[in-house]
């Protein structure tokens, strides 16, 4: 097999596990998917490291019933790869996946999920008339 599609391979199972992982509430899984400065960015903007990310499943605060990472488009810049997709759970969110390479295996480093909607209007050039 091609080393890019081989690569390419690698990342789709690795975004297929995480959503298995998160749906599961599977810490153990999660935590060796994720880098050790692995960061998620939330859909209103908050912020968690990778124990504040654990600790929601870890301690029953956050539960996901079902996750379905569809529609995804991989780039791959070197030993990084971003992943984006998006998946309907009340509602539809874009989500952006963020992997590294560490030690060999592919890791996520990061995940930020927001709101699918248009964008906001902006100003003409120079501001409001």
């Amino acid at each position: 097999m091609p080393e890019q599609d081989k690569t390419e391979e690698e990342i789709r199972e690795l975004n297929r596990r995480w959503a298995e992982a998160e749906t599961r509430g599977d810490v153990a899984a999660l935590d060796a998917l994720a880098a050790d400065g692995f960061r998620l960015v939330g859909p209103v903007g908050f912020v968690l490291d990778k124990q504040q990310w654990l600790d929601r499943y870890r301690l029953g605060d956050f539960v996901t019933a079902s996750l379905r990472f569809e529609d995804v488009e991989t780039r791959r810049c070197g030993d990084t790869a971003i992943s984006i997709g998006r998946h309907p759970a009340d509602g539809e969110f874009r989500t952006t996946l963020i992997a590294a390479r560490d030690g060999g295996q592919w890791r996520l480093a990061g995940c930020q999920v927001g709101p699918i909607g248009g964008p906001p209007p902006f100003p003409p050039p120079g501001g409001r008339p």
